[in-house]
């Protein structure tokens, strides 16, 4: 796919998010807020910030428990590891599976942005096999497709946190930024 059709799809993708809060009765946003709603906010598409890479599978599938907004605790499973480079740092992410069946990986991150240009708790990444691997079988890592959890617009929410071991000491200047009406 060429940068300009890349473009397209990201683009595409944002405003069929933005009609899902505004229209949809599932919308995370309470009645209220979606009569205000005008969009989310976004960075604009960066290919810096979209990685194909190998994805180091662990031999040990190590549970980890992480907490959730609610004080619920969720078991994951350590899939894989993601290496990666952004401004000559290396950066590394855990992805995660909630069980060996489950065919998406789930990536959540804080970065230098949390909490000032974007959530707080952290975004969220999910990949699938699909939609997300080459044909060579790297995975599209992109970070243009980062999302805020559904509790960053609704305390009716649980969602995880984001264990340390995914907390990066780079900025992500692409996908959602913070909510506000």
């Amino acid at each position: 796919m060429n940068l300009s059709d890349w473009k397209e799809n990201i683009k595409f993708e944002r405003e069929e998010k933005d009609g899902f809060f505004k229209l949809h009765s599932q919308s995370p946003l309470s009645f209220d807020d979606r009569q205000k709603f005008k969009g989310l906010n976004y960075y604009p598409p960066d290919s810096d910030y979209r990685f194909e890479i190998e994805l180091r599978e662990h031999d040990q599938k190590e549970i980890l428990i992480i907490e959730d907004t609610q004080g619920n605790e969720r078991e994951f499973l350590r899939w894989g590891e993601f290496e990666f480079k952004i401004n000559n740092i290396t950066c590394k992410l855990q992805a995660y599976k909630s069980s060996p069946e489950e065919e998406r990986l789930f990536i959540p991150f804080k970065d230098e942005t949390s909490g000032k240009e974007t959530y707080g708790a952290g975004r969220y990444l999910d990949l699938d096999d699909k939609n997300h691997q080459t044909r060579r079988g790297y995975w599209i890592l992109d970070f243009n497709r980062a999302y805020n959890p559904w509790c960053a617009y609704s305390d009716q929410y649980a969602c995880p946190f984001v264990a340390p071991e995914n907390w990066l000491k780079v900025a992500i200047r692409a996908g959602e930024k913070n909510y506000s009406i």
